[in-house]
């Protein structure tokens, strides 16, 4: 394993992953960006797409980089053509289907196979195209590039993905079985597409529309490289993990061998909290990054991003402002996971995490979960709600949130990888959530958020109809909550904590407790009494990936 030190420009990476929330009315449609030759290009059911072209001087034909948006080819898009125009690329953006100045009905992500398919055979017939055509974006656009590459369109020789999801079901929409509130709901709304949120009607367990659409049933598809870019706080940083892992180990020919990934210490857009990561250390120019890509692929320069290690990621370490650790530093690795040593701290009375086994035969810790009365939602992988590693102690003390923490460590421990907590807990409701949360908790006391994620009781052996279960009242079940991925060394002096509770609000709806399925009211919400189980037979553990 390696290590190296890069410059940033912040405003390039977050240029490509913020997008505005609002969708603009028809009768506010933007006027065609200057210097854009727009075309209305038809889809193979008629309908037609706003695209504009953007070509460089002289003559062509050109390589061509292509995004696909539906936040509006004529908004900051229109404004980005020139740098790739003088790298000579053609440049073409185009509004989805029932965006801004294109025709048909927005339905978020569902034809954006076929449209990416439709759309590159275009481009590619077209006098000023040389036959090669790149994709590029981020968020949405990342997710319409993904798309079009498991349609497997004959020109489409790479893409430039930037946190994009590998499931819209498991990781866009539930975490853990939970519903996204206010990420989810509030971005539908704001697109206009509230109604078409099918999660919120009736059981969410798998169906059609998820196999049709998700990501991660078809990227055995893919058979082009991806550069996938993504940040430790961001909503799809599990997605740009997975995504690499699939298509570089077990991806078709064109793919296998064939990704680079980056993880980097951002979110989906900028980091609120008393932590700043990017400083002395961050990532390089992701414009730059991007045409070392295209440059390589679409055009056969020697650009070296080939002969890099392909995974490049961010080891956190402490970060407060005005006193930014050296131990925060980029290191580099031939594959994605590392292979870190699971290392196991255990919960115990009083509020302990200890690396041995718990002895005691009875040790348990219960509270009362009131739906009627959640914990406030403070930092996390957000995108509607503010973003990173805020102070948990804003949550303050409550009877129903609990930190099970490590004495000050005597050494710097370093976790890179997936992490989990395994639980044993009972309820004495037929359904509840419980929330976890990895912290990282400074001298002074600090608790910066590093992961969180629920997990439904009703869904703890998955949500195919016939693996969907109720609880049995106060009897100690084992399940599994998965926080995510994280690279992170818990520097000499802090301490390691586990935060459990069952609510998280609003960035996860509130479970009623009743057992009803998702969207049903009839019953009135209840209070749980809810235990976490920590004795020799229960022995609930956090689970690190512990390397170095």
């Amino acid at each position: 394993m390696t290590r190296n030190r890069r410059g940033l420009t912040r405003a390039v990476l977050f240029g490509l992953l913020l997008c505005p929330l609002v969708a603009r009315a028809a009768d506010e449609l933007p006027e065609v960006a200057e210097g854009a030759a727009e075309h209305m290009v038809a889809m193979r059911d008629d309908v037609k797409l706003a695209t504009n072209v953007f070509l460089p001087e002289g003559e062509g034909p050109w390589p061509v980089i292509l995004t696909r948006t539906p936040y509006s080819k004529d908004g900051r898009f229109g404004s980005r053509w020139m740098r790739y125009t003088a790298a000579g690329y053609a440049y073409v953006v185009q509004d989805t289907r029932g965006k801004f100045r294109s025709e048909g009905e927005y339905q978020p992500f569902v034809t954006d196979r076929e449209d990416g398919f439709d759309t590159i055979n275009w481009v590619a017939e077209q006098g000023w195209c040389n036959g090669k055509v790149g994709m590029s974006g981020g968020s949405a656009m990342g997710i319409t590039s993904l798309l079009a590459a498991i349609a497997d369109p004959e020109n489409l020789v790479c893409a430039f993905v930037v946190v994009a999801p590998q499931s819209f079901w498991n990781e866009s929409t539930f975490i853990g079985g939970v519903f996204k509130e206010a990420d989810v709901g509030n971005w539908m709304r704001r697109q206009g597409a509230a109604d078409q949120v099918p999660w919120r009607k009736g059981s969410i367990a798998r169906h059609e529309e998820e196999l049709g659409r998700d990501i991660i049933h078809h990227r055995h598809k893919i058979d082009i490289p991806i550069y996938h870019l993504g940040g430790w706080y961001d909503i799809f940083s599990v997605g740009t993990q997975g995504n690499f892992s699939y298509l570089h180990n077990n991806g078709r020919d064109g793919a296998r061998g064939q990704q680079k990934l980056m993880m980097g210490p951002f979110g989906h857009g900028e980091l609120v909290g008393d932590l700043e990561y990017v400083g002395s250390s961050g990532i390089r120019d992701v414009y730059a990054q991007q045409m070392r890509w295209f440059d390589y692929h679409l055009k056969g320069e020697d650009t070296g991003v080939m002969d890099e290690p392909a995974v490049s990621y961010y080891q956190m370490a402490a970060a407060r402002k005005g006193d930014f650790s050296e131990k925060n530093e980029w290191r580099t690795a031939a594959n994605w996971p590392l292979q870190g040593k699971e290392t196991r701290f255990y919960l115990s009375n009083p509020h302990g995490l200890m690396t041995r086994v718990p002895e005691s035969k009875k040790s348990s810790t219960t509270y009362k979960f009131d739906p009627a009365s959640p914990v406030p939602t403070v930092g996390g992988p957000n995108l509607t709600l503010p973003i990173g590693p805020e102070d948990q102690r804003q949550i303050g003390e409550r009877e129903d949130y609990f930190r099970f923490e490590t004495p000050p460590l005597e050494e710097d421990l370093s976790i890179a990888g997936a992490v989990r907590l395994d639980l044993f807990a009972s309820t004495d409701a037929p359904d509840t959530d419980f929330m976890c949360k990895l912290v990282d908790v400074y001298p002074d006391g600090y608790e910066a958020l590093l992961l969180d994620a629920p997990l439904r009781t009703r869904y703890r052996d998955g949500r195919h109809p016939d693996s969907i279960k109720m609880m049995r009242s106060h009897e100690p079940t084992r399940l599994t909550v998965e926080l995510g991925s994280i690279a992170n060394t818990f520097e000499k002096g802090h301490r390691i904590a586990v935060h459990v509770t069952s609510s998280n609000f609003p960035r996860f709806e509130v479970n009623p407790n009743t057992g009803e399925a998702p969207g049903k009211s009839e019953l009135k919400p209840r209070a749980a009494n809810n235990t976490i189980h920590h004795d020799a037979d229960h022995p609930t553990a956090l689970v690190l990936p512990v390397i170095d």
